[in-house]
């Protein structure tokens, strides 16, 4: 073979070689084709499908309430006045302070009685003393008037002495408890368990009989006054449950009951006063406040409530989309009432259905839907992807 031979043939073999690689490369790219296309397609599928939350709808206890801002008062807010007269030697309450009852809040000079008070124990123990002798004096003119020594008359006014010294030792004893009451009233106590008001009283200060010394309110039992509309006459009444709230302290309602309603409408706002009486610990509650009331007026049973954006207004109407399958079937359902985010269902959905939730607003009938995974369930997934990767 001659040199020209061979050069010809290895060319025709380069060319061979270089045609079946461009061939590879041509099926290989059309195959990558082919399967970026069906991902595509794959993907486009998913992206029609809308993502929803869902809830199964069950029957519940609902409560048809009225809702209105009161105010509040104390029910017990006593004056403090002296009840003796003196000069005022210590002062322990002070305005804010906490009390409770029986504390001392002040004393007044006690020396006066204190005399007064030793005078009438002497006085009984002197009237002890000659009673004491006049009793003997009666037993013997007794015996003597039984031996006949003596006349009848004179037993007679031993006996009208023994009488008056008696009645001398009643009274003398009633002055010494007068004068230990006045002694105790020298010492100015709480009468309720409560909070100071308003200091009137210093150290040093004159009062007589009636003089006022403290202003106490009551922070246990208090008076809630609710004014309704004339329009709620036939809707209020005493009884109805009701759940106060302090502005204060939201999220700590305490429940209590209409107890009175004044029979005449207020002149100057033509409304109706509902009181509520209820004792509370919480100092959230002050008299002169605001209240925040709710007037349950009535319990339905069973009536079955959704969330309010479960409900789409379509052109035909109100609708629920019910999720089975993947899936959902457009419903129409007639509604009650609404409270809390949730809306009654009256007519059109049965407990136990599930019902797209948030998302609903964007399907129609038929639409493919992707179910939003729970919160919880979600975190439960991830904790076991965690302890997976951690094995």
């Amino acid at each position: 073979m001659t040199t020209a031979t061979r050069r010809l043939a290895l060319f025709g073999l380069l060319i061979l070689v270089g045609g079946a690689v461009v061939g590879a490369y041509f099926f290989a790219g059309d195959g990558r084709a082919k399967e970026s296309r069906k991902a595509g397609a794959s993907k486009a599928g998913a992206a029609r499908a809308v993502l929803i939350g869902t809830v199964t709808a069950q029957p519940r206890t609902l409560e048809i309430y009225e809702e209105v801002v009161g105010s509040l008062e104390n029910v017990m807010d006593p004056k403090i006045s002296a009840e003796v007269a003196g000069r005022v030697t210590r002062v322990l309450g002070f305005t804010g302070k906490k009390v409770k009852s029986g504390e001392l809040l002040a004393e007044i000079d006690s020396q006066d009685f204190e005399i007064q008070s030793r005078g009438d124990t002497a006085e009984i123990k002197r009237l002890q003393a000659l009673l004491a002798n006049q009793e003997r004096v009666v037993e013997r003119q007794q015996k003597l008037v039984g031996q006949g020594f003596i006349s009848q008359n004179a037993l007679d006014e031993a006996l009208a002495q023994r009488a008056v010294l008696r009645e001398q030792l009643s009274a003398a004893r009633t002055r010494a408890e007068s004068t230990g009451r006045s002694l105790g009233k020298t010492k100015v106590v709480a009468p309720i368990d409560g909070e100071i008001e308003t200091q009137v009283v210093a150290a040093g200060d004159y009062v007589k009989v009636g003089d006022p010394l403290f202003a106490l309110v009551g922070t246990q039992r208090m008076r809630a006054h609710l004014l309704f509309p004339e329009s709620a006459t036939n809707r209020i009444r005493p009884g109805l449950t009701v759940r106060l709230e302090s502005p204060a302290a939201p999220g700590r309602p305490i429940e209590s009951a209409i107890d009175e309603i004044k029979p005449t409408v207020s002149a100057g706002n033509r409304a109706l006063d509902a009181i509520v009486r209820f004792e509370t610990d919480d100092g959230a509650f002050r008299g002169g406040g605001s209240v925040n009331a709710r007037v349950v007026l009535e319990m339905k049973t069973d009536a079955l409530m959704v969330p309010e954006q479960s409900v789409v207004l379509r052109p035909a109407g109100k609708m629920v989309y019910i999720v089975a399958n993947g899936r959902v079937a457009q419903r129409p359902v007639e509604t009650g009432l609404k409270q809390d985010g949730l809306q009654e269902i009256v007519k059109g959905l049965s407990p136990g259905e599930v019902i797209a939730t948030d998302g609903a607003g964007f399907l129609s009938d038929g639409a493919a839907v992707t179910l939003a995974q729970p919160r919880a369930a979600a975190a439960e997934a991830k904790s076991a992807s965690k302890k997976g990767k951690a094995q």
